[in-house]
């Protein structure tokens, strides 16, 4: 058996007053509980130490280099590090990064132990806009302050097992467990800021985008025979609700914790990374049963060609 105690850190809303050292000290609450529940790693969400700034139209390029982050570690960031390693807690976030050479991206990164960053992922699946839509409730600017992520799906030997990451939107596109799936992942671990209400269908109901999002992890899971760990950041935020829904999910694809509140909250599983062996070398055991061959439209083509 190989276990790793994991700690799901779902956060609940942060408003535009709060700093950085104020969510950073609630993360650290949230890191001692985790210690005192005997988890070996925490995973917290997207965009972990800011509101959720895409929601507004933001024209000066010096308020939006606000929410940006230079350097990780850094001086707001250094007491969670600090306490990680204190702790001997691996641990997983999110945030808004700028590159030395100034480029945007969404990302997440991962420590070990020692609270060394040993993996950086930057979201690849970026939705909404770009531009001030009229036509929307509320704004989703991520294509306009964010790139696309340029690592690709990389995969991180961790704790003894094979770890990925990805964030938010990227729950629901299949080809992302399956790009961390063909390296033999064991356990993805995604955080998202999900908006309670569609700005362009608002009579879709919470429990329709609760099961959307649920079915996205669950499928990934079972797919590929790895565990998936979702945290959300919940709550209302700016008077913008987000939704949790924090999930931890078997190989299996079965739900084996969830959050049950909107607020800071830490959901513990004990998760055995050799439950995922069975379904990696049965039903899908990639290198037995896959057909590339037949799989050309998946790598070559992104938008739809209907042949008559």
């Amino acid at each position: 058996m190989r276990e790793i105690v994991i700690g799901g850190a779902q956060m609940g809303a942060i408003q535009k007053a709060d700093t950085r050292e104020a969510v950073v000290d609630r993360m650290i609450v949230l890191l001692d509980q985790a210690k005192a529940a005997g988890c070996d790693l925490v995973v917290y969400p997207e965009l972990a130490l800011t509101t959720f700034f895409p929601r507004w139209f933001i024209d000066n390029q010096s308020e939006v280099d606000f929410w940006f982050e230079n350097e990780m570690p850094n001086a707001a960031t250094a007491p969670l590090f600090a306490a990680a390693k204190k702790a001997q807690i691996a641990i997983s976030f999110g945030y808004a990064e700028r590159t030395q050479d100034g480029h945007y991206y969404n990302t997440s990164v991962l420590t070990d132990r020692d609270a060394n960053i040993i993996g950086t992922y930057r979201k690849v699946h970026l939705p909404g806009h770009s531009e001030y839509d009229p036509e929307r409730s509320f704004q989703h600017l991520e294509k306009r302050y964010f790139e696309p992520g340029n690592l690709g799906f990389p995969v991180w030997k961790n704790l003894n097992a094979r770890m990925g990451m990805c964030i938010c939107n990227d729950r629901r596109w299949p080809e992302v467990y399956r790009e961390m799936g063909l390296q033999g992942v064991e356990l993805v671990m995604l955080g998202y800021n999900t908006p309670t209400v569609n700005s362009q269908l608002s009579d879709e109901g919470i429990e329709q985008r609760l099961y959307h999002s649920e079915l996205s992890m669950t499928a990934g899971a079972y797919q590929n025979a790895t565990w998936v760990v979702g945290i959300a950041k919940a709550g209302l935020e700016d008077g913008h609700p987000l939704m949790a829904g924090s999930i931890i999910v078997d190989p299996n694809g079965y739900v084996v914790a969830r959050a049950s509140s909107e607020v800071d909250e830490l959901v513990v599983h004990a998760c055995d990374m050799d439950a995922c062996t069975f379904g990696k070398t049965t039903i899908f055991d990639f290198g037995r049963h896959r057909r590339i061959e037949h799989y050309q439209r998946i790598g070559t083509q992104a938008g739809v060609v209907i042949n008559d």
